[in-house]
């Protein structure tokens, strides 16, 4: 995910920097690129027109979203990336029963929370050129969202 494309040579740098990715491009799909102590799912398993999913198009992928979570029985932290992904991971945890009020948790960039699953979300905005290009995520606020990831992982 984000091969290739304008998020991703945004992103792929910073996790370069702070240790999840083995180099700072991503580029086609056997590149060289080996993600450490990260992995990268998206709520949507399609391209959306305009790049923004419906409610339906989000729903439609929620099982999939659901069993790819549960995989990842190491996780220690979430970074989402924008609101559509915080949203997503919260319905996730609602969906597997857990109380998640969305007056409790607001989505904002930096913003950190312990989860009822005692796992540590942290919100980011989306690397995309919407929000990179008029400065709305500068490189030094995504880097801080990934060095923090990092602390949390390895203490």
């Amino acid at each position: 995910m984000f091969t290739g494309d304008a998020s991703g040579d945004f992103m792929y740098p910073v996790l370069h920097e702070t240790g999840f990715a083995s180099q700072p491009k991503a580029t086609a799909l056997n590149d060289g690129m080996k993600l450490t102590d990260a992995y990268i799912l998206s709520s949507a398993r399609c391209a959306p027109p305009d790049n923004k999913p419906t409610r339906d198009e989000l729903t439609n992928c929620t099982k999939w979203l659901d069993r790819e979570i549960a995989l990842l029985a190491n996780m220690k932290v979430v970074v989402v990336l924008g609101r559509i992904a915080f949203d997503s991971y919260l319905g996730h945890l609602a969906r597997l029963g857990h109380s998640v009020p969305k007056s409790k948790y607001k989505f904002a960039h930096g913003a950190e929370f312990k989860l009822p699953n005692a796992i540590t979300l942290i919100a980011s905005y989306h690397p995309s050129q919407q929000n990179t290009l008029t400065g709305r995520l500068t490189k030094s606020m995504f880097t801080k969202i990934f060095l923090r990831a990092h602390k949390l992982i390895n203490p």
